[in-house]
This record gives C-alpha cells, structure tokens and sequence, in this order.
C-alpha cells in the first residue's frame, strides 16, 4: 500500500507492474485476508499498528474489487485497467505532437516488437501499451520463477523498459500539468 502509493506518484509504469504483482499475490493467497494478513502484512518491520490495519484495510478493499469484477482468477482490475487506458490515451497524443518527435522515434524503435508480441497473443490481443507491461510482466514472473530467460528476451525487455519509462516519464509531466499538447 505505501508502496504503491509512493510508485504511482513517481512512476505509473513501475506502479502498474506492482498492482499487477498484488493481484497475483492476493490470487495466490486464495483472496483470504487472514493468509494475507499472517504472510504479508505482520511480516513488515517497522509498522506502527495503525500502518498494520491500514494496510490490512487495503488488502481487503482489493479484494473486494476483485470479487465485485469477477477477476479472481486472472484479468486486472478496472483501477489497473484505467491506469492503462490513460497511457494509451497519452501515447496516442504524444505521437499526434511533432514537438515530441524523439518520443516517436522510441515508438517506432518498439512498434516491430509489438507487432511481434500480438501475433503471438493469438486471441488474447492487447492494446499496443499493455502488450508491452505484459511482455515485461511475463519477463519478471519468469525471473521470480528462477526461469532463464534468452538474451534476446533481454534486449527487447531493455528497449521495451526504456520506452515506457519515457512514457511514464510523459504520464508524470502531463499529471502535473507540465506537458504541453496540441
């Protein structure tokens, strides 16, 4: 929770990636605040007790929503899904802007992989910006699992990591009202 809080502030892609990690967490727990509450939260050093019911509120508040929108299983919660829909939302514009021709330019460095990445999506077809959170997610996942992964893998993750980081960087500014968009 206070991590999430502080990501999302600083850096939409990275907090995307964590809410992702938590809903996985939360399915892995069964959605069971009491497993949650003995494995995660009084596992954390540090917590005064109202920090401990805080944080327990906000495991229980997400796991609501995931029951509420029938993501129990797999899928993302609407809160994760806006947050992807915001950085499509600004992608589109960046790329309309010909002040942002650099940020373009990183664009069509990417775009083959995520040509590449949705062919291979088959029927389960993402957005351009989330099949690249996926292709980083799946990256990490593999990583936690101990899994090798190709070096290849890892170049494209690199690009891909550098992409959104510059778009996250944009998300920030234009949170702040600090970008300039026709």
């Amino acid at each position: 929770m206070l991590n999430a809080s502080q990501k999302k502030k600083e850096n939409i892609a990275e907090y995307l990636l964590y809410m992702w990690q938590i809903e996985d967490l939360i399915r892995a727990f069964g959605l069971d605040i009491d497993r949650i509450k003995e494995n995660i939260v009084d596992r954390h050093e540090g917590l005064s007790e109202e920090q401990r019911k805080e944080m327990t509120e906000w495991y229980e508040s997400l796991i609501d929503m995931m029951r509420r929108e029938g993501v129990m299983e797999k899928g993302h919660l609407q809160l994760n899904k806006n947050v992807i829909i915001a950085l499509d939302d600004l992608n589109a514009r960046l790329l309309k802007d010909p002040r942002y021709s650099k940020y373009s330019a990183e664009y069509y460095k990417v775009l083959p992989l995520i040509v590449e990445l949705r062919a291979k999506a088959g029927e389960n077809k993402a957005g351009e910006i989330e099949t690249l959170f996926n292709f980083l997610y799946g990256i990490l996942m593999l990583r936690i699992q101990g899994k090798e992964i190709s070096k290849e893998t890892l170049d494209a993750a690199q690009e891909v990591s550098h992409f959104l980081g510059t778009l996250a960087h944009y998300y920030k500014k234009d949170f702040n009202n600090e970008l300039e968009l026709e």
